[in-house]
């Protein structure tokens, strides 16, 4: 009972994590991704659980952390919308562009 959809550009980045993660360990690779979607599925039942990030968008969009990766999504929108999976890391200026680019 998957109630989620990803933004074309956000497989990418599951996909992109998955290849970084298991050019050096298949199985913390596996355990990433599937805390991700563990996290996913955890927002389904309870959209409203993230936070803002005015900082990086000014669209309706919430924000959750998993290990070292934002979740960006649209709470609102069903199936839940994710629109971007980044590294918590990155620049700000980085991820709002990213963002920006996603509309």
């Amino acid at each position: 009972m998957i109630t989620y959809d990803f933004h074309p550009e956000a497989r990418h980045d599951l996909d992109e994590i998955w290849d970084f993660i298991a050019g050096h360990n298949l199985d913390a690779a596996e355990r990433v991704i599937g805390d991700i979607l563990t996290a996913l599925d955890a927002l389904v039942t309870f959209p409203q659980q993230g936070h803002k990030r005015p900082d990086l968008t000014s669209r309706p969009l919430l924000f959750t952390i998993v290990r070292d990766y934002l979740i960006a999504y649209a709470p609102d929108e069903k199936p839940l919308w994710v629109v971007a999976v980044m590294h918590g890391r990155r620049n700000p200026r980085v991820m709002a562009a990213l963002l920006r680019g996603r509309e």
